[in-house]
């Protein structure tokens, strides 16, 4: 049984500030429809644009994790997202009316208590996992970074840091399974080093920052006065080194809660890709600017496989789904102008289609008739009349509609087609139906070798009753 897509069941509301920014910030989680994703819409601002959560979309990650799109920009974003991804949650619209995601206690625990408290629905379509096809790598010799994406039928995270510091040593976390991040990840809070926050502090840049949203990790002698000094910005009474080596002012949750955090972060950030992922993930030394780098590598990877999966070989004998004038059935083009014999498969996200090119064609009379070529721009309308086939089938009564082709992007002929060539398209949606738009991929091949492809959005509209008489 397949998994379905969720998303929550009411609005979440939650209000915090920014920890760089210093602002109260008020957050409205809402349900989204399928295939939505995560995206921010920040109402503050005029025409309250959305930022999708995308790596295409990173603008910073010097101090967390920042997206923008359409002059909008929300930074610290990855703790939310954990959230969401611990959850399995996929499509949620996040109203904020600020800059940056409240920082909360520095873990994801307030929002998984928010969402579960909530609760969840499943909604009617299918999960769109992106299983790890093969090992993908990440390496950043200078800072000792590595990382590695590979196979598993799951989820599994396994993080290793090392700071080259006698307080933390060298610490691993890891999950064997996506459930088990609620009860061991989400409570692991942020942490930096002493020297960090003082450079932080000097430079202005955490005005929202509180030791009670953060473990301080004193990788050096620090004297009673300097403890004193920095009781007196935090507006405690006083503050001293714990013997783990941490200030005193909270206790760790867990003896390796950095190393959880680290974990915490990349699955945030790896929310990135826009898919949930299916694999077994291994990072050492990871940080928010690797983490988008390994997240950029893992869409590439999903680009390449876009443009690949259409490439499968298909029987031009196999018994067809529809003939020709079954297809006449759907479709209102007639000879000379219907394009395909028949269609082999449909689905309710691809079709595919036939088209025998003959000598017999009247075209060849006129298209180079010592030398001829099918010509490409017939080839397209093949393609679009394939598509038509699959856009037509989801109305009941495809006799009464025609499909207009709204837009052709990024048409692309590799390949010469001549008599006696048998072109086998498949149109594959690339996002579901809306308002009766469709935009599809389209690719054309004689035998396993591409000769066409291109982008189309076509618009179903109904016949009128005149035209339909």
């Amino acid at each position: 049984m397949n998994v379905k897509q969720r998303t929550i069941k009411s609005e979440i509301i939650i209000s915090g500030v920014g920890l760089h920014t210093g602002k109260p910030v008020t957050m409205t989680l809402k349900p989204a429809s399928e295939h939505h994703w995560y995206k921010f819409r920040r109402v503050d601002l005029e025409n309250q644009p959305t930022v999708l959560v995308d790596a295409d979309n990173v603008s910073d990650t010097s101090r967390g994790t920042t997206i923008s799109q359409n002059g909008a920009s929300v930074s610290t974003i990855e703790h939310l997202m954990a959230a969401l991804v611990g959850l399995q949650i996929d499509n949620v619209l996040i109203d904020i009316d600020g800059p940056e995601v409240p920082i909360m206690d520095g873990s994801s625990a307030p929002f998984v208590k928010a969402i579960e408290q909530t609760g969840y629905v499943d909604q009617g379509a299918d999960r769109d996992y992106y299983e790890i096809p093969h090992n993908i790598h990440h390496t950043e010799p200078d800072r000792k970074v590595e990382m590695v994406a590979m196979p598993l039928d799951g989820y599994r995270f396994t993080c290793m840091i090392d700071f080259n510091s006698p307080v933390l040593g060298s610490q691993h976390a890891s999950i064997s399974n996506i459930d088990e991040f609620s009860k061991d990840i989400a409570s692991s809070r942020t942490f930096c080093f002493l020297h960090e926050l003082e450079m932080l502090l000097q430079n202005n840049l955490i005005k929202g920052g509180d030791l009670n949203n953060a473990i301080v990790v004193v990788d050096r002698e620090v004297s009673k006065d300097e403890l004193r000094h920095l009781a007196t910005l935090f507006n405690r009474e006083d503050i001293d080194v714990a013997k783990e080596g941490i200030l005193d002012n909270i206790e760790l949750r867990h003896q390796n809660e950095p190393a959880r955090h680290k974990l915490l972060d990349m699955i945030g950030d790896l929310a990135l890709v826009g898919r949930p992922i299916k694999g077994h993930i291994m990072a050492a030394r990871p940080g928010h600017a690797a983490n988008v780098a390994f997240a950029k590598k893992i869409k590439a990877q999903i680009r390449k496989e876009k443009g690949r999966r259409y490439v499968k070989i298909y029987d031009p004998n196999m018994p067809p789904l529809y003939d020709t004038v079954q297809i006449m059935n759907i479709l209102p083009h007639r000879q000379p102008f219907l394009m395909i014999d028949k269609i082999l498969e449909l689905t309710k996200t691809h079709v595919v289609g036939l088209k025998n090119v003959t000598m017999n064609e009247d075209l060849f009379l006129g298209h180079f008739p010592g030398a001829p070529v099918f010509p490409g721009v017939l080839q397209i309308e093949a393609m679009a009349q394939t598509g038509g086939v699959l856009v037509l089938s989801t109305v009941p009564d495809p006799e009464n509609y025609l499909t207009l082709f709204l837009k052709i992007e990024n048409a692309r002929f590799k390949a010469q087609v001549n008599p006696g060539d048998t072109i086998i398209f498949r149109c594959d949606l690339l996002e579901p139906i809306r308002r009766g738009i469709a935009q599809m991929k389209g690719v054309g091949m004689v035998g396993d070798k591409i000769v066409v492809e291109a982008e189309l959005m076509a618009q179903i509209v109904k016949v009128k009753e005149s035209q339909a008489s």
